[in-house]
């Protein structure tokens, strides 16, 4: 699938960020990279978009940010989970585990239900 044509749907972003950040504090292109990765390539996340949900996660009390050294021995900030952000990821997670579930019921179909087989 073309990365240039997948766009994130209305709060994805949000759940992919603090998924990346369960493991471990990352730094904004450690959590590119993530994204990047684990989607094969099909999810790129530019700066632009990125720092913004950043912010947006932050004042909510998703997560929390401090300065450190990146791996190159860079000044970068790095985010981190709070226990708020990881109840936020449980909850966002199975919400996208029905929504892609229903949507793959409906475009597996084979033929429609009949409405009398639904009510019936």
């Amino acid at each position: 699938m073309d990365a240039a044509k997948l766009e994130f749907l209305r709060g994805t972003l949000d759940v992919l960020i603090l998924k990346a950040l369960t493991w471990e504090a990352r730094h904004g292109y450690a959590i590119t990279s993530f994204i990047r990765e684990q989607s094969d390539d099909a999810l790129l996340l530019e700066e632009g978009t990125l720092y913004p949900a950043l912010w947006r996660l932050e004042s909510k009390g998703l997560v929390q940010s401090e300065w450190g050294l990146s791996e190159n021995n860079r000044k970068a900030k790095f985010y981190r989970l709070t226990p708020r952000g990881r109840r936020q990821l449980q909850q966002e997670t199975a919400t996208w585990q029905a929504y892609a579930s229903a949507v793959s019921k409906v475009l597996a179909a084979s033929q429609p239900r009949r409405l009398t087989e639904e009510m019936g």
